[in-house]
C-alpha cells in the first residue's frame, strides 16, 4: 500500500529499540536535524542521543572518520555501558561502513544499518534486534519472539489501525467528560463491566491511570480489571511492567496480568475471549483497543482510549460507542518511572 499520510520512521524505531536494550548513548550518523524531535524526547528518557552532523563535505568525501571521532568523544565523556550507531538515509546513500567504526571504542557498541526508506517502521526494530543478537545482548529465542510480535502488531495496524488505508482524517475523539459520565453511570448501575489495558510499552504509564481512576470512582462496582503487565521482553519493557504493576497495586486495583507490554499486537483474541466470557455489559479498553476484533465486543458498550488521532475513525467502525484520545501522551510518558495522570482519569475523578 502507498500511503499519503505520514508514517512512523524506521530510524526512530531503531532509536527506541536501542533504548529498550538499555543503550546509554546512541549516535545518529547523519545530518544534525535527522530525527531531532524524537532524539530530544529520548534524552528525557535517559538515553543520550548524539549526531555526527554530516554536512555537504561528508556527503561527498564520506563521514566515517567523523563517526569514529564522535564515538571516542562519547566514550570519554559519558563512560557508557552500551552504545549504538544508527544509520540514516545519508549514511546509506554514501555507503558508510557503520560496523567498522565501532571498533574505534572499547564500549560494547552495535551498528544498526537502517534508513527511512522502508514502508514499515518495524524494519528499524528488526535491524536493531538483529545487531543486538549478533552482539550477544539478546538470545536467539528472544529475537524469534520479537519478530513474531512485530508481525502481529503490523497485521493489527493494517487490518484495523492507522495503516488500514492510505489516508485517515485525524480526530480528537469524543468529549472526555461525556464519556467519563457515562462510564460512571454504568459502573454505579451494578451491571457487570470489564476494564482492559492493552498498552504499548511506556504508554502504559498513562493508560494505567484510566483503570486506577475507574477503581477510585467505583471501588465496589463489579468490574474485572485486566492489564498486559507480565514481566517479559527487553530490559526496559520488563522494568516498566514491574513499576506500573506496583503502582496499580498501591492503588488497590485488583488487576489480572494478561500478556506483556510488547505483546499488545498479539493479545487480541486472548483479551477478546476474556471480555466475552466475563459477562460484561460494558467495557473500558485503553492503549491499543483495535487489537481486539469486533466479534468479541458485539452487544457490549465499549469506551476506548487511544493516543492516535488517526485511530479514532477505525475504532468507531469497530462499533465502539465512545472513542477518546489522550493528546500528547507519548511525550508525557517518556522518562516516566511511575503512573502518570491521564486527562480521562482527571476528568473521571472530578465527577466523583
Amino acid at each position: 500500500m502507498k500511503y499519503i499520510q505520514p508514517r512512523p520512521s524506521s530510524i526512530v524505531a531503531a532509536l527506541y529499540t536501542a533504548r529498550d536494550l538499555e543503550v546509554d548513548v546512541a549516535v545518529l550518523h547523519g545530518p544534525s536535524g535527522c530525527s531531532f524531535k524524537h532524539a530530544r524526547l529520548l534524552e528525557e528518557d535517559g538515553m543520550r542521543v548524539l549526531t555526527t552532523s554530516l554536512g555537504e563535505n561528508e556527503f561527498i568525501f564520506g563521514g566515517e572518520q567523523r563517526l569514529e571521532e564522535v564515538l571516542i568523544e562519547a566514550e570519554t565523556t559519558f563512560a557508557p555501558r552500551r552504545m549504538a550507531v544508527i544509520g540514516t538515509c545519508v549514511a546509506m546513500i554514501i555507503g558508510e561502513d557503520l560496523g567498522q567504526a565501532v571498533h574505534a571504542v572499547e564500549t560494547p557498541t552495535i551498528a544498526i544499518d537502517i534508513h527511512a526508506g522502508y514502508p514499515e517502521n518495524i524494519d528499524g526494530v528488526i535491524a536493531a534486534l538483529q545487531a543486538a543478537a549478533v552482539a550477544g545482548w539478546i538470545g536467539e529465542e528472544e529475537l524469534v519472539r520479537q519478530r513474531g510480535l512485530l508481525r502481529a502488531a503490523n497485521e493489527v495496524e493494517h487490518l484495523r489501525g492507522a495503516a488500514s488505508r492510505p489516508y485517515i482524517e485525524p480526530e480528537r475523539g469524543d468529549l472526555k467528560h461525556v464519556a467519563a459520565g457515562r462510564l460512571l453511570e454504568l459502573a454505579r448501575s451494578g451491571a457487570p463491566g470489564i476494564a482492559v489495558m492493552n498498552a504499548k510499552k511506556e504508554t502504559a504509564y498513562m493508560f494505567a491511570d484510566a483503570l486506577a481512576a475507574l477503581h477510585e470512582a467505583a471501588p465496589d462496582a463489579p468490574i474485572r480489571y485486566l492489564a498486559n503487565l507480565e514481566e517479559r521482553g527487553l530490559p526496559k519493557v520488563r522494568n516498566d511492567a514491574r513499576r506500573i504493576a506496583a503502582g496499580l497495586t498501591e492503588r488497590h486495583v485488583p488487576f489480572e496480568a494478561v500478556g506483556s507490554l510488547d505483546e499488545y499486537g498479539a493479545l487480541g483474541d486472548r483479551l477478546g475471549e476474556a471480555i466475552r466470557s466475563s459477562g460484561a455489559t460494558y467495557a473500558l479498553v485503553v492503549g491499543v483497543p483495535h487489537a481486539i476484533p469486533a466479534e468479541y465486543t458485539d452487544g457490549i458498550e465499549v469506551i476506548s482510549i487511544t493516543n492516535g488521532p488517526r485511530q479514532v475513525a477505525p475504532l468507531r467502525e469497530l462499533g465502539h460507542r465512545h472513542v477518546l484520545v489522550e493528546v500528547d501522551l507519548h511525550p508525557k510518558t517518556l522518562g516516566a518511572r511511575a503512573i502518570v495522570e491521564s486527562e480521562f482519569g482527571a476528568v473521571l475523578r472530578s465527577l466523583t
